[in-house]
């Protein structure tokens, strides 16, 4: 997928889905709702936007720390508004990595650690993000009903929740069953016909590589760069904390009652669900679910322009600043050449070519 289609299919399928929530949410009262804003809590709302940034920036900081290396906090902050470019033009949220690798090669960092570094942030992400599971099933009954049903939406999550925890540790202890389990999907692949026969054993090679590269600098991480890690770890969870801020804060700021321990809860689960959407930068399912976790605690002609003004506050802006730092650190030639090498054969050697767009 090119830069110019995963843009055009983000934007069709996001405006789509937002004019379709706000035709169905959007009457009188909605408007007398939003009139009784507080703007000091909806301030708030805006700086903790700000804040995940920061604390996302300074997590890459120190993962790169980890790994042996340094970065200027403006290098670290283009990263992270990077990585929500590439993410929102790729399916599964998975093209930021490519991006951010090669950002990270052009100053001065290898590519086994570019590699590690970047696995390790959504891992990271995706492990925290993870807790919320066991305390999803204790207290399910607890939570707000509505018409999708969120016993359903929890036990969907665990399905995919426990088999990226599996895949995780796998990857860590017994990284020749990861090895032999992708094998086994490339080959699936190949056989379905979605895989040329000549990509895969390259495809297989670079996957066998990559996998211990990642398992030699994760171990890196925790030994030579363990308080590093484990500070990224922490500052990890705080970011995580800043943005299931944002959903209450906004509750709030309508002059709506909402308890924050539910709401982070429910938000955690969907966020940890948007990593397996299949469309560009979870477009689509992640209008849709927004919406509908806001409809949990506010009436659903207030939840509708929350949904909206929550994803606006808490994606696109960063996407907007994430394409302007890729046109001017990468240009948009070279990022399709990343994106087409990154689709191609799962590799990056730090050189998809000399073209800057």
């Amino acid at each position: 997928m090119s830069v110019k289609k995963g843009l055009s299919l983000f934007f069709l399928l996001s405006a789509v889905v937002c004019g379709a929530i706000l035709f169905s949410s959007v009457d009188r009262t909605s408007f007398e709702i939003f009139k009784r804003a507080d703007p000091l809590k909806l301030a708030c709302s805006v700086l903790l936007a700000v804040v995940v940034w920061l604390l996302d920036a300074l997590k890459i900081s120190l993962l790169v720390r980890a790994a042996g290396e340094r970065i200027s906090p403006k290098l670290s902050l283009e990263l992270t508004w990077i990585n929500y470019f590439g993410a929102a033009i790729t399916p599964m949220q998975s093209g930021g990595g490519p991006f951010q690798m090669y950002v990270m090669y052009h100053n001065g960092i290898s590519v086994g650690k570019s590699i590690a570094i970047t696995i390790a942030r959504t891992v990271l992400t995706m492990l925290i993000l993870g807790f919320a599971i066991p305390f999803a099933l204790m207290f399910a009954d607890d939570m707000p009903q509505t018409s999708w049903g969120v016993k359903g939406f929890v036990f969907y999550v665990i399905v995919f929740g426990l088999a990226a925890w599996l895949f995780i540790i796998l990857s860590l202890v017994r990284p020749k069953i990861v090895k032999r389990i992708c094998g086994g999907i490339v080959m699936k692949l190949k056989r379905a016909g979605l895989l040329k026969p000549g990509r895969v054993v390259r495809l297989l090679k670079r996957v066998n590589h990559e996998i211990d590269a990642y398992n030699e600098n994760i171990r890196a991480f925790m030994t030579t760069g363990r308080m590093s890690f484990l500070g990224a770890a922490a500052v990890a969870f705080a970011q995580l904390l800043a943005q299931l801020s944002v959903m209450p804060c906004m509750i709030w700021a309508m002059g709506f009652g909402v308890k924050y321990f539910e709401c982070v809860l429910i938000q955690s689960l969907f966020l940890f669900l948007l990593y397996f959407v299949p469309t560009p930068g979870g477009s689509g399912a992640a209008e849709g679910g927004a919406a509908l976790v806001f409809s949990m605690f506010v009436p659903w002609s207030a939840a509708g322009m929350l949904g909206v003004g929550w994803r606006f506050l808490t994606e696109y802006t960063g996407i907007f600043i994430g394409a302007v730092v890729a046109a001017r650190l990468i240009g948009w030639r070279l990022a399709n050449q990343i994106m087409s090498k990154a689709r191609d054969d799962g590799s990056f050697d730090g050189s998809p070519g000399d073209g800057q767009g």
